[in-house]
């Protein structure tokens, strides 16, 4: 029996260091949400991004979360600046990211996956 270590909240996939490149690489398309605990604006943000993660013009990609503060791989991997922060990957390549708590600029990030 295998044990799967991805933890599913609704739609979205919260990751850590020890299995964020494994999920890139079997997934064609990802986006990332980084986080902290004590940032509110991520924390207001979370409903939206579930919304979008059961999303019908979404469902070939994977959605994702990210504790920024606990996974310095993970965040390496998108050059994190500031929270909340969002990338999105085709496999394990980084195609675009941004500091943002606007739905409007997470949707033109989701329009740059093929």
């Amino acid at each position: 029996m295998s044990v799967n270590k991805n933890l599913t909240i609704m739609a979205v996939t919260v990751l850590d260091d020890s299995n964020f490149n494994d999920t890139l690489n079997n997934n064609k398309k990802t986006i990332v949400k980084y986080f902290a605990g004590w940032c509110g604006s991520c924390r207001l943000f979370a409903p939206k991004y579930r919304r979008l993660s059961e999303d019908d013009r979404f469902s070939d990609v994977e959605f994702a979360d990210v504790d920024a503060e606990k996974n310095p791989n993970a965040r390496k991997m998108a050059n994190v600046t500031n929270l909340p922060f969002f990338a999105v990957f085709e496999g394990d390549k980084l195609i675009d990211a941004a500091s943002t708590n606007k739905e409007e600029m997470v949707l033109e990030l989701l329009s740059k996956l093929n």
